[in-house]
């Protein structure tokens, strides 16, 4: 029988798309559905929902949960990566909240950032730790990685867990739709080609029957930025680098330095930018599971859709050799020329029997690489820091971070990391 494993299981939403997706794909039928997570009671609602989707989606896949991680991932044929390490307390509270202290504001902290080199350092060694099971137990299993931040944790698997790794983003595939519905325009036979690094990835290309829809798309979106909406940051980058960008004006307000700034706070209210979006968002969720618990994981005639996420589509693709595109993260193989090649980029890719094949980008116009690389200098600098468990390193990334470095004095960085490094505490491995 062959088998998915779901690490983060008891992301009981998630797991009701991506694996509630599996049991409604033909391809997928009479596989095995593992489920892990370190928290048995979601991990159990997990379960319960799932089974109750297996009966009304008549599904026959054989859903089963483990304890033991190295057995949920013995003789997987696909591994799917949701986790989060350390959760909202006290992790995400200590990235937002020690920061604060030195002056320096956040939205979502999850990628570059200060807040998303911590959570980096957090969850590489719980990775790593997966890459030494999965090497042992199931050496040929393809790795879907779902958790942020996408492109150093994508990296990590394949540079220094020896695993076959694809990062997964839901931006690319609402990138178009979500910008053509904002601006009143129709989004059907577009053509569109989008390629950069995870959350800074960019629309290099869109139109429709061989007609460029840049100029209309940056005529309306000048008209729409006379009046508050929540896509203003990316307007603003399009309009004066030339091109949008994949993911949230929220996510981009901080991995700049134009947009959060203490000495032009009136700057935050012209872009309409939610500090603290993410702790909110947290809090939310926390408060909505509590009423959501009960019509997701006990309801027997729970229904679902096939979603947008790529999982299932990919292990599809693979099954039945019928090719399908996705926009994934995988290592810099050459694939976009003026970005370096120990990143992890984020192209276009050809899924079918022969697995993920991401295709040639080449030059990204001049100005989107250089934006790239501004993100890409921490995030490698992130990496060295965890591999080689140098502090200094950890220095480097931040005062490498185009937010971070735009915002406080090199003493002010090192003396934030420290305090972040002792906050932290056990969450973090030893640094020298």
């Amino acid at each position: 029988m062959s088998k998915i494993t779901f690490l983060g299981a008891g992301s009981t939403v998630f797991a009701k798309n991506v694996l509630g997706d599996c049991l409604q794909t033909p391809a997928l039928q009479g596989f095995e559905i593992a489920l892990f997570d370190i928290d048995h009671v979601r991990l159990q609602d997990s379960a319960n929902m799932l089974n109750n989707l297996k009966k009304t989606s008549g599904s026959t896949c054989d859903i089963r949960m483990y304890k033991d991680r190295k057995e949920a991932l013995r003789g997987a044929k696909y591994v799917v990566n949701a986790i989060q390490v350390g959760g909202y307390d006290p992790c995400t509270i200590t990235d937002f909240e020690t920061p604060k202290k030195y002056g320096l504001r956040q939205t979502i902290a999850d990628t570059i950032g200060i807040g998303g080199i911590f959570r980096n350092l957090r969850t590489i060694p719980v990775m790593l730790d997966f890459a030494a099971d999965i090497r042992e137990v199931c050496p040929d299993a393809l790795f879907l990685n779902y958790t942020n931040p996408m492109a150093v944790l994508t990296n990590v698997m394949n540079t220094y867990g020896g695993v076959q790794t694809v990062g997964l983003c839901h931006s690319v595939q609402v990138c178009v739709p979500r910008l053509f519905e904002s601006l009143g325009i129709e989004d059907k036979g577009i053509k569109a080609r989008i390629a950069g690094i995870n959350h800074m990835a960019w629309l290099l290309e869109v139109s429709k029957d061989g007609v460029d829809l840049y100029p209309e798309i940056k005529k309306r979106a000048a008209e729409k930025q006379k009046e508050k909406h929540d896509d203003m940051v990316r307007f603003e980058l399009m309009l004066k680098f030339g091109y949008y960008v994949t993911e949230s004006s929220e996510h981009n307000a901080e991995y700049h330095p134009y947009f959060i700034k203490r000495n032009y706070p009136e700057l935050i209210d012209r872009f309409n930018i939610p500090l603290d979006e993410y702790p909110r968002r947290c809090i939310n969720q926390i408060e909505r599971w509590k009423s959501m618990r009960e019509e997701l994981v006990n309801d027997a005639n729970l229904q679902h859709e096939r979603s947008h996420e790529y999982a299932s589509y990919i292990f599809e693709a693979i099954e039945t050799n019928n090719p399908f595109k996705i926009g994934g993260n995988v290592m810099n193989t050459g694939l976009i020329t003026n970005l370096p090649r120990e990143a992890c980029v984020e192209v276009p890719c050809l899924v079918d029997r022969n697995g993920v094949t991401p295709t040639y980008v080449g030059d990204l116009p001049p100005q989107l690489a250089a934006l790239n690389r501004t993100n890409i200098n921490t995030q490698l600098l992130t990496i060295e820091a965890a591999m080689t468990r140098k502090r200094e390193h950890i220095y480097h990334a931040a005062m490498l971070d185009p937010h971070t470095s735009a915002e406080l004095s090199m003493d002010d960085i090192v003396a934030m990391c420290d305090e972040l490094i002792e906050a932290h505490g056990s969450w973090l491995p030893e640094f020298r």
